[in-house]
């Protein structure tokens, strides 16, 4: 079995617990495979915990969870010195940050602060306390939730910390035919523990290699880059897209390819993503009141952007 089958195999093992949702579960593995992160925004029980134990069992890799709340502190996420009486000096005890797919549950319920305990986690895959700097596992995933409802006692994350997530995404319910669906599949067993892994972390890894290899023409990063300063144009929004969306918009166009067994990045690649990863980036000019959504903008900068017509296969027309 090729890495990329492998991938399609986690894929396939994760639909078994989420009905109908292919298209969350296929962004999160493009995530993944792109080295970032994931924000899920959604409302409780629609299967944002199911989806990262389900990615974790897959892959056979640790996972931990993090319950944010208003009196958690940087360290119970990073970990901290403690005094070891019996050996006479300080010994680190690694916080649940020390994983490969870590659930960061409700994360806007935590103070600025402890939210920006994440930061150095997800941008540099590290954890620097007491001066000292420790690596974290590979892969590391976060997948971090949050109610879009229910916004008492929670603190908005801060455009910084936005743009460490590669993507933005939203669950959502199944329709009746997948609810049906649900309660069938869950009417005599527990599908979530009777999944088996069908990948490794190696995997992932290699995956992530062979992602990174795949080719995208001059074209296509001349698109990525005319979406990105247009976002900087609008005049519905005081700050657009920084250069980390465009890498961002690029591996992540990669990704999907690669899933998609090509070994060329093509428009829809980069059409097909660019809503998850540029949306939740994007200040709006006027925080109060009706107005056009950012995934609206995206669309509408899809839509007014030329894209390149040039033949972007040349001798790259290989299934990988």
């Amino acid at each position: 079995m090729s890495i990329r089958e492998k991938m399609l195999a986690v894929e396939e093992n994760i639909a078994r617990v989420l009905v109908g949702k292919e298209r969350p579960i296929r962004l999160v593995l493009v995530s993944l495979l792109a080295g970032g992160h994931v924000l899920l925004e959604d409302l409780p029980g629609s299967g944002k915990t199911m989806l990262a134990k389900s990615l974790a069992k897959s892959a056979n890799v640790p996972f931990r969870r993090i319950q944010f709340t208003p009196d958690l502190l940087p360290t119970d996420i990073t970990g901290l010195s403690v005094w070891q009486q019996n050996r006479g000096e300080f010994v680190f005890q690694p916080g649940p940050v020390f994983t490969s797919i870590l659930l960061a549950d409700e994360i806007n319920r935590a103070t600025p602060r402890t939210q920006a305990g994440l930061l150095e986690c997800m941008e540099e895959r590290q954890v620097t306390t007491d001066g000292v700097t420790r690596t974290l596992p590979e892969p590391f995933f976060v997948l971090a939730t949050q109610n879009p409802v229910e916004t008492s006692g929670t603190f908005p994350l801060p455009e910084a910390q936005l743009d460490r997530f590669l993507m933005k995404l939203s669950v959502g319910f199944p329709d009746r035919e997948g609810e049906v669906e649900v309660l069938r599949r869950f009417l005599s067993s527990n599908v979530l523990e009777e999944l088996s892994a069908v990948a490794s972390a190696e995997d992932f890894l290699s995956a992530r290699m062979e992602a990174a290899k795949v080719a995208i023409s001059e074209e296509l990063l001349g698109y990525i880059a005319d979406l990105v300063l247009a976002t900087r144009t609008l005049p519905e929004l005081a700050a657009g897209a920084s250069p980390r969306a465009s890498l961002a918009l690029m591996r992540a166009a990669r990704a999907m390819a690669f899933l998609a067994g090509r070994s060329f990045v093509v428009p829809e690649d980069i059409k097909d993503i660019a809503v998850p990863v540029l949306a939740h980036r994007l200040v709006p000019a006027h925080r109060f009141g009706a107005g056009v959504s950012s995934e609206e903008l995206v669309e509408k900068i899809l839509l007014t952007v030329s894209v390149p017509t040039e033949n972007f296969v040349g001798e790259e027309r290989k299934e990988i």
